[in-house]
């Protein structure tokens, strides 16, 4: 069961609440060694096939297996080689940093001394020593995220699942854990990232998998997903922020396409198809005397991509939202039984 080229496979993997349809048939495969980020906006089936890869949702059709494991039939050995964190830290707030790593530890069936000494290894690779023994309600934000991501590590799992684990962080924090994944992947852990900042996929994810309403509607590296998107995007800054309004009612009719406006960067944003039509744009602005800061033409992002495949952004969830029905509230209840 080792050697295999994928950590992770799906294949029509469904799953319904009552009359509501979570996952439509998704087929996934994450490569041993990376980072599949999986991307889609809130109610997509994002978490339910975390959920589904961690054992703690059965599918209702379909099959998945975990480093070669199916995670029905062979849900024990799955556990044993998977880690999750879901979006918000689960770590228990009354205990301190050692003492939250020895439980986890233990309930993994590891001696206490054996306990201790993961735990004292693991706080000094997330930078905890100088906090581990003060109780776990006292650490920052990134603090605590940094030891729910140890804790998810206390059984060295081959593959580790992180859903949105950067939703609340501020950008130093979120930093702080982007060099963790990375230093995890380096080391050969499997990683599944859900997420909803298109930037973080853009930095972390070898492969990305797009996800809408149950089913995947485009998969490929982030390279080949904004080379897809067919077209780039038309950068202009008028020397003069009176002429905003202009420069995108001018761009929208030579283009055809409506631009978006950032008001405080003075910038307007339109997507054109290759460069051919710059001259002509290039000709009408001076022939309306518009001077311009800046004319630049770049690929698509991430986040026009996931736009154009969509329809619409994505939306950083509210815990209003993460605690409805049946998405993460019951996910945090069983994180610790995945570890």
């Amino acid at each position: 069961m080792d050697d295999v080229s994928y950590a992770i496979e799906t294949h029509g993997l469904a799953k319904r609440f009552g009359k509501t349809t979570a996952l439509a048939g998704v087929d996934l495969t994450a490569r041993t060694g990376s980072v599949l980020g999986l991307l889609g906006p809130n109610g997509a089936g994002k978490t339910t096939a975390v959920r589904i890869l961690a054992t703690l949702l059965r599918p209702d059709a379909g099959s998945a297996t975990v480093c070669g494991y199916d995670v029905v039939r062979d849900a024990h050995r799955v556990r044993q080689l998977t880690g999750l964190t879901g979006q918000y830290a689960s770590v228990d707030e009354g205990l301190s940093g050692t003492n939250n790593l020895i439980m986890v530890g233990r309930l993994l069936g590891l001696s206490r001394a054996d306990s201790r000494a993961r735990a004292t290894e693991l706080l000094e690779r997330f930078e905890l020593t100088d906090a581990a023994g003060r109780p776990a309600k006292t650490y920052s934000g990134g603090m605590r995220r940094r030891l729910d991501l140890a804790a998810s590590l206390v059984g060295r799992p081959r593959v580790l699942y992180l859903d949105e684990p950067t939703t609340g962080l501020d950008p130093h924090s979120r930093n702080e854990v982007w060099g963790m994944i990375r230093a995890l992947v380096a080391d050969g852990t499997t990683v599944l990232l859900t997420t909803q900042y298109l930037d973080e996929a853009d930095q972390l994810a070898h492969d990305i998998a797009v996800i809408d309403h149950g089913s995947v509607i485009a998969t490929g590296t982030p390279d080949e997903l904004k080379a897809s998107a067919g077209r780039q995007v038309l950068e202009v800054i008028p020397a003069s922020r009176a002429d905003l309004s202009a420069v995108a009612e001018l761009l929208e009719v030579l283009t055809g396409t409506s631009p978006s406006i950032a008001v405080e960067a003075g910038q307007v944003s339109v997507q054109v198809e290759g460069g051919r039509s710059l001259p002509l744009i290039v000709r009408a602005f001076e022939d309306r005397s518009i001077e311009l800061a800046e004319f630049a033409l770049r690929r698509a992002s991430l986040d026009e991509v996931f736009l154009a495949l969509t329809g619409h952004r994505t939306e950083a969830e509210t815990p209003a939202e993460a605690g409805k029905g049946g998405k993460d509230a019951p996910a945090r209840e069983l994180d610790r039984s995945a570890r």
